[in-house]
């Protein structure tokens, strides 16, 4: 191309003037004015003599955020293109690599029909790897420090390794540090790589809870976080998921199919549950553990049959989450909890409407397979949430004792199971009202009678009695004396 019209993208290459391109000395050798994002590179100052530079650095003094500078970067350019001479305009290191500028210039100059040529450099990467002495294949993940500062969590599988740049001061470096403690502990090794490629090398070797504490943090700053290790990315586990499923795998997993896993799915939910009541955390990570194998396996039966994949699970989940929360990632505005919830079924009444699918009670989604206190828990919460519900409390307590009474007073044995039924559903509104969830209050009061007998049966044992033989009056003396256990009080003589 010559410079009638259009643009030339030209790579300053990692940081001096020795590393750029034959080809990119020649153009700069070639021309008389030269745009470029930032003077604040080496290779600005050993420029060939007579070439005008005009620099964009007055957009970023202005204090506006990196995406309107590099928007108005790419304007400006685009703009000087429509000239008789064109432009030629230089970044660090190669014109379309970590570089946010570059490629939207090379998309709009194809899409208004401009000349382009693109004058390839050096990037920051082939330095950075010496300097490391580190080859990136297979697995190396390449980030922008400032997309994931923004971050809660790491979106990358953390057993492999990740290449952070534009750690460019200490705030950038402290954001990036909290979105990794999310998955890596503070002592994690890692490396920080300074000016690569350049006189002014620098190579750091730290814990990541140090990197925002470097005095050498700059513009050609990016950072080494080696892998986890194995065994810590879900990618890993799903492949270990299929392999039990592959025709080497493991028989018993070959043969399972949803139906199959029912029981089990349901039990390890269970198991979660009995450890949460137990207030366990070893005991919780473990369970849930075991409830992600039921959602693997469920995900891979399904890839197996054509039906979905554990891809296509995410997908939907997050999509629902990201649409059932506008007052979260939209602009809906919300008065607390009791209107999340009222917005939240009319999202769903919406969804169901768009699907064609026909209007249904507001009770149809609650599961027939929870738990009897749950079901009639969740019953009573979506019936409130349309104000089917008490103003206050009192009338709830009157119920129960309405409830209790007609108990009291069934004629037979039939009557006696209805009216119990009824009594045991306003209690679990009772419990509703007082924020308890009643299946949990319920199985920690089963967990305590199981200790306190299990007491009385080791105190039988200790006394030489046989359990069987010995009085309601001794045995409750002992449960009481379980009970002050609980509580650190020696029982009363």
């Amino acid at each position: 191309m010559t410079v009638a019209g259009g643009v030339v993208l030209l790579g300053l290459g990692p940081g001096e003037a020795r590393l750029l391109t034959h080809e990119a000395w020649e153009w700069l050798r070639s021309i008389q004015e030269l745009y470029v994002r930032t003077d604040q590179h080496p290779v600005v100052q050993e420029l060939p003599a007579g070439v005008q530079v005009h620099s964009f650095d007055w957009l970023y003094r202005q204090g506006q955020s990196f995406d309107a500078v590099y928007t108005a970067i790419v304007e400006k350019v685009i703009e000087l293109a429509h000239r008789p001479q064109g432009v030629t305009y230089a970044v660090p290191g190669h014109p379309l690599v970590a570089e946010a500028t570059g490629p939207e210039i090379l998309r709009r100059a194809q899409a208004e029909g401009l000349p382009i040529r693109v004058i390839e450099g050096l990037s920051f990467l082939e330095p950075t790897f010496t300097a490391l002495g580190l080859d990136p294949f297979p697995r190396l993940v390449l980030l922008d420090a400032l997309e994931l500062g923004t971050w809660h969590v790491p979106s990358f599988p953390p057993d492999a390794p990740v290449l952070i740049a534009q750690i460019y001061d200490r705030m950038s470096a402290s954001e990036v540090k909290l979105t990794l403690n999310a998955f890596y502990p503070d002592e994690h090794p890692v490396t920080l790589v300074h000016a690569a490629g350049t006189k002014q090398q620098q190579i750091e070797h730290l814990r990541l809870y140090e990197i925002d504490r470097s005095p050498h943090l700059g513009l050609m700053s990016a950072l080494y976080v080696p892998p986890l290790g194995e065994a810590t990315s879900m990618e890993a586990f799903l492949e270990i998921v299929a392999h039990l499923r592959a025709r080497d795998g493991c028989p018993w997993d070959r043969q399972q199919t949803h139906k199959s896993l029912r029981s089990h799915l349901l039990e390890e939910a269970y198991e979660v549950l009995a450890a949460i009541d137990a207030d366990d955390p070893q005991a919780l990570q473990e369970e849930l553990g075991d409830l992600l194998l039921q959602v693997a396996l469920h995900a891979q039966i399904a890839s197996e049959e054509g039906e979905f994949n554990f891809t296509d699970v995410v997908r939907g989940i997050h999509h629902k989450i990201v649409r059932r929360h506008p007052h979260v990632f939209g602009t809906l505005k919300v008065e607390g909890v009791e209107g999340v919830l009222r917005n939240w079924e009319r999202l769903k009444q919406a969804e169901r409407e768009a699907n064609g699918q026909e209007e249904r009670s507001l009770l149809a989604g609650v599961p027939l397979a929870l738990p009897a206190l749950t079901q009639a828990q969740e019953l009573q919460d979506r019936a409130a949430r349309v104000g089917f519900d008490w103003p206050e409390i009192a009338p709830v307590w009157e119920k129960v004792r309405e409830e209790l009474q007609e108990v009291l007073t069934a004629p037979d044995e039939r009557a006696r199971e209805k009216e119990l039924g009824d009594l045991l559903f306003a209690v679990v509104n009772l419990a509703r009202w007082y924020k308890v969830d009643a299946e949990s209050a319920l199985r920690a009061t089963n967990q305590r009678f199981r200790q306190r007998f299990a007491h009385i049966e080791q105190r039988a044992r200790e006394m030489g009695r046989v359990l069987g033989e010995m009085t309601l009056a001794e045995m409750d003396a002992l449960w009481e004396e379980a009970k002050h256990n609980e509580k650190g009080v020696e029982p009363e003589e």
